[in-house]
């Protein structure tokens, strides 16, 4: 009879990732796959995997002397000691990632304020342009306003009147 991993991890009382940590350490003639391709296991790599599960349990149980626990209090520790160090570099070099993306945002900003001003600058030059221009239309309006003498209908043929044109008008 075949059982899937979940299964024998629930009979053994231990969790899915050890079952399949053994599992994957096995040859490959013992692991085997049903039709929906999923990991499952014959009676012979269940008594396999089974042992290798509960007998570090037992003789962990009965074989327990205070060597072991200093021994493994001072790996225990070494391991926290070795992690607390990655741990305060993996800090140190986050703390200069900032400090060159707050470098970095300074820049911008200058960059950013300098453009602004510039802007403002370009903005200041072309309304003062444009002053200019309306002034000189105003200047030159009243010298392109000409007076052309133009004979009138009375009846005097030889009165002329001054009629004033603008200078639109020459062109017509």
């Amino acid at each position: 009879m075949t059982k899937t991993i979940r299964e024998l991890a629930n009979e053994l009382n231990v969790s899915k990732q050890t079952i399949q940590y053994h599992y994957q350490r096995l040859s490959s003639k013992d692991q085997q796959k049903d039709t929906n391709g999923r990991n499952v296991i014959n009676q012979h790599t269940e008594e396999i995997i089974r042992n290798k599960v509960t007998k570090p349990l037992s003789t962990n149980n009965t074989t327990n002397t205070d060597k072991d626990n200093k021994e493994t209090k001072d790996d225990s520790t070494a391991l926290i000691l070795s992690l607390e160090a990655q741990i305060e570099d993996l800090k140190s070099e986050r703390d200069k990632q900032f400090s060159t993306k707050d470098k970095q945002i300074a820049s911008k900003d200058r960059q950013i304020d300098s453009l602004t001003k510039l802007l403002d600058q370009s903005q200041q030059l072309q309304l003062m342009a444009e002053k200019k221009i309306k002034e000189l239309q105003k200047i030159e309006q009243p010298k392109t306003e000409d007076t052309v003498t133009e004979p009138t209908n009375s009846n005097n043929q030889n009165e002329t009147t001054e009629a004033p044109k603008k200078w639109w008008q020459f062109w017509n």
